[in-house]
């Protein structure tokens, strides 16, 4: 079996496998056939330069893959995490900085603007523990309703 693969496999045949795993990637979630179907067209392109045996070429194949799918897994997929917040209005809001234009002063509530509008509205009103005058810019630490909740920056 072996020497029958040494003599007919061919660099081509890599580089078929290595674009059918590449597109099966379309269909699978994961993103774990796209490194395989990568080593694979590796292994297409090495062979072109330098003729070697069916066993070796697997075990590469195989390495190049598992080590492929190791850097995928350990380093480059958790920093491709969403980090768009449509949807999320807790996530949008929390976090944000804004300045404060109605002081909550002898009230419970004020408003603020932000630079930029979130969620469509640049000016919210909110509630805080502590009184803040105009001016002092806030932080979003919770919602309540459609209040946001702050504490000074």
């Amino acid at each position: 079996m072996l020497e029958w693969l040494n003599t007919h496999i061919a660099y081509w045949h890599w580089l078929v496998l290595g674009l059918l795993l590449v597109t099966a990637e379309i269909f699978v979630s994961g993103f774990i056939l796209f490194w395989f179907g990568l080593a694979a067209l590796f292994m297409g392109a090495l062979l072109v330069m330098v003729d070697m045996p069916i066993t070796l070429q697997l075990l590469l194949w195989a390495g190049l893959s598992i080590a492929l799918v190791f850097l995928w897994l350990k380093f480059i997929r958790p920093n491709w995490k969403d980090r768009t917040t449509s949807g999320m209005a807790m996530e949008a809001l929390t976090g944000q900085v804004g300045s404060v234009i109605d002081s909550n002063i002898g009230k419970s509530r004020g408003r603020l603007r932000f630079p930029a509008p979130i969620l469509g509205e640049d000016e919210w009103q909110f509630m805080s523990t502590s009184e803040v005058g105009i001016g002092e810019r806030v932080k979003v630490i919770n919602i309540s309703g459609n209040t946001l909740v702050v504490s000074p920056h």
